[in-house]
């Protein structure tokens, strides 16, 4: 097993990353490699059993695993280079609105930056909306709506993963203020909604999500300064 480096940190906060440490068959090394580090899952391998007729329930229970098959997310490797290819592109084709709020939360001269993971995940959501089938970039809602209709039973979900402690409900914010702004301005676009329904786990995290309710004392929108001030409305 190779020895691990000191510090696992490699990339500053607010910017794409640039280099990663390799994963090799007993976890993180201290090998640098240059670019992103391709998206991939560990799927665990259950412990093969001896048992009468194979019994299913018992494999079921038995979380003894052997090891971990690496598959490589080429959903999400592919669409992650469509969106950089996109974002160097000035974020062509989207609506004036929707320019001018990633304008804004990639401008490196705020004070209040948003994280690159911050970034990425609302313009994924923006890019799927706006973008993705027309002006020569690849349709990837058609590969999204097989999984859906494969694992979801056709309900349209679009899931955008991130690590506990990076900043998910500040995404949330994002992309309310991403759909009222252009509902507002684009009262008949459809694309667009004014009402959001926010589901939670319990009454703790429901009440910490009050930072989402736009007339609310510290609400993210001010707070993180998610909404140029041309845009900006009085909170009702």
């Amino acid at each position: 097993m190779a020895e691990v480096a000191a510090s696992p940190i490699l990339n500053p906060p607010y910017d794409q990353p640039s280099r990663y440490y390799e994963i090799g068959p007993h976890g993180r090394t201290d090998l640098i490699r240059e670019g992103r580090r391709p998206s991939e899952s560990f799927v665990p391998i259950p412990a093969a059993r001896k048992g009468a007729h194979g019994d299913a329930a018992q494999a079921a229970l038995d979380f003894d695993l052997t090891g971990e098959r690496r598959e490589r997310n080429t959903l999400v490797n592919d669409l992650r280079r469509d969106i950089e290819r996109w974002r160097h592109r000035d974020y062509e084709r989207v609506t004036p609105t929707s320019r001018k709020l990633l304008a804004h939360w990639a401008d490196p001269s705020r004070e209040n930056r948003v994280l690159f993971c911050q970034r990425e995940a609302a313009e994924t959501a923006i890019f799927l909306a706006e973008v993705a089938g027309r002006h020569g970039y690849a349709d990837w809602r058609g590969r999204i709506d097989a999984a859906n209709a494969e694992h979801n039973d056709r309900l349209p979900r679009v899931a955008l993963k991130m690590a506990t402690g990076s900043g998910k409900t500040v995404v949330m914010a994002m992309l309310i203020a991403w759909q009222t702004a252009n509902k507002v301005l684009r009262p008949r676009d459809a694309r667009f909604a004014r009402r959001f329904l926010i589901v939670t786990p319990g009454i703790t995290i429901r009440d910490r999500l009050q930072v989402l309710r736009p007339g609310q004392p510290g609400n993210y929108y001010d707070e993180r300064d998610l909404i140029p001030a041309d845009l900006a409305t009085p909170s009702p």
